[in-house]
């Protein structure tokens, strides 16, 4: 028994006491494996999960490592039972096999009869599968291979994809360093990625992820479809390939709502690509329509539910997940693992923080009382009512103008979902506001005058949530936000950490409504970030002056 900061549970949760001197080692070490469920002040709540187990798996751990990790830093004895069953679980990870058969094409292999015996009796499993080769080796139809990854997760077998890939259309791509170069953990994220086929690469809001995207499709040396949140993120993916790669504007297309180009290199947004006409998406055949080399989707978190369908079709072309955080909150994390890969490669924000290729952000949880008469409408309102009611305080639009005249000298992005609240806002601090309506060009007219200095502040909608390059930006205020959403705080703060010239830290205040709601959602929308190691402080509205 050793003084470690971890208590490894039966129930297969992971307690860190955060004050420990060794916490944020052990943060690191367990982070490759296991989830942050809960971060109060003094001990964080780890779970671990078969997901969790299988994605440290892939990426290459052994459960030998993992039961080193939580042996080395834990308080008491860890439970024998939680040990067998961790060794149990990662091993489920590649008992079973897609390969390329030279006569059958492709099959599912095993080492390991009674598994195979076990999934091919599953329900909905056999009608994917041909007939049995030998004990160990049954064909699968190919166009199967996406749903039959799908399934196998599900029963808690997942699959190792060895199966490969068509090669695609070739095109030449090269990076053209002059004056930057790829950074080390860029290059090893396209390395790990290339190892392994396909799969998701996570790295932090400001750390280059699409030049991980640019250097893969260097590697790949093919044709590429790209996947966009948005028009605004095709434009600025066009414009850094067309600066980082030998690529012209020719070979670029932008296939969006106002534009449908086809080109060797296409980047389509998810929103056109999911418009449904008369039942049908009459876009989504461009996923298949070419003979591409390489799928990038960026900001893969928020992959829609149609794209997901469409990608079980497209199990043998390469596909490269872009994320700063493989948090859904809906749940669909596995349909990532399975179909788009498992994690190939994930950064911890705070070692790139070390390495100086971001910024340093210092979080401050801003807490504010309602007036009397808005705490009255709150405690009468009907529960989906309570949490607009709180958000949109008016003791909230105070304190912004408060925060805006501390910072006047600073670049400065108020963040909300309510539209009336950021209206309201906007005139109250005379910034314009970028909210779903504002057409793209103004968009980006506005966003080009703050990134030349031209404006100091904007109030921005979610639509600025994602894949928004806002380098100059070094102060943000969250006055609401999407309920509990982990992944959405982790993209607002991220809007913040490209590096500053002059090394300074970026500020993150997050306006929170006393005892209600507001308060509770809060909390749940920071876990991901204190797995990270950001730590908020907690301010009253009363003592900002003095921060």
């Amino acid at each position: 028994m050793t003084d470690g900061p971890l208590i490894v549970q039966s129930d297969k949760t992971v307690l860190l006491e955060v004050d420990h001197p060794d916490a944020t080692e052990a943060r690191h070490a367990i982070a490759a494996f296991a989830e942050l469920e809960r971060a109060p002040e003094h001990v964080h709540t780890y779970r671990l999960t078969p997901l969790g187990l299988w994605n440290a798996r892939a990426a290459g751990l052994d459960a030998e490592q993992v039961l080193d990790t939580l042996l080395k830093y834990s308080r008491f004895p860890v439970p024998h039972s939680l040990l067998l069953d961790i060794e149990d679980t990662m091993s489920r990870y590649g008992r079973l096999r897609l390969e390329k058969d030279p006569v059958h094409g492709l099959v599912l292999r095993t080492d390991d009869f009674p598994v195979l015996e076990e999934v091919i009796r599953a329900k909905k499993i056999g009608e994917l599968l041909g007939p049995r080769i030998d004990p160990m080796t049954v064909v699968v139809h190919s166009a199967q291979r996406g749903a039959l990854k799908q399934l196998l997760l599900k029963i808690g077998w997942p699959a190792e994809d060895l199966a490969g890939y068509v090669d695609g259309t070739p095109h030449l791509i090269a990076l053209e360093e002059k004056g930057w170069a790829l950074r080390p953990y860029q290059k090893l994220a396209v390395e790990n990625f290339w190892a392994g086929g396909s799969g998701v690469v996570v790295l932090p809001c400001g750390a280059g992820k699409t030049l991980v995207g640019a250097a893969a499709m260097a590697t790949s040396g093919t044709t590429t479809l790209i996947l966009v949140t948005n028009t605004l993120s095709a434009r600025q993916w066009k414009e850094e390939l067309l600066k980082r790669t030998s690529l012209t504007e020719g070979e670029i297309g932008e296939y969006s709502g106002q534009v449908k180009e086809v080109r060797p290199v296409t980047i389509a947004t998810y929103q056109v690509l999911t418009t449904k006409r008369g039942g049908l998406y009459p876009h989504l055949e461009l996923l298949d329509a070419n003979d591409w080399g390489l799928i990038v989707y960026d900001e893969v978190h928020l992959l829609p539910a149609p794209i997901f369908r469409m990608t079980a079709d497209l199990q043998a072309r390469r596909r490269l997940g872009l994320t700063a955080t493989l948090v859904r909150e809906d749940g669909r994390e596995g349909e990532v693992f399975s179909l788009i890969g498992p994690k190939r490669y994930d950064a911890p924000w705070k070692d790139i923080e070390a390495q100086g290729y971001i910024a340093p952000a210092d979080c401050v949880e801003v807490r504010v009382d309602l007036p009397k008469d808005e705490r009255m409408a709150y405690a009468m309102a009907e529960d989906a009512d309570k949490y607009r009611l709180c958000s949109t305080s008016e003791t909230k639009t105070g304190v912004v103008e408060q925060l805006v005249a501390a910072h006047h000298n600073e670049q400065l992005l108020v963040i909300g979902q309510y539209i009336d609240q950021l209206d309201e806002i906007g005139e109250r601090i005379n910034a314009p506001v970028i909210k779903g309506g504002t057409p793209v060009k103004e968009r980006q007219r506005l966003f080009d005058a703050f990134r030349r200095g031209e404006l100091h502040t904007l109030v921005v909608s979610k639509v600025a949530n994602f894949s928004i390059d806002l380098p100059e930006a070094s102060v943000a205020i969250q006055v609401s936000g999407s309920f509990g959403s982990r992944q959405e705080e982790a993209q607002r703060l991220g809007r913040l950490l490209r590096p500053k010239s002059d090394g300074r830290s970026a500020r993150f205040y997050t306006l929170v409504a006393r005892d209600t709601i507001d308060q509770e959602f809060a909390a749940r929308r920071q876990r991901f970030l204190a797995e990270q190691g950001y730590a908020y402080r907690i301010l009253d509205a009363k003592d900002l002056a003095q921060s």
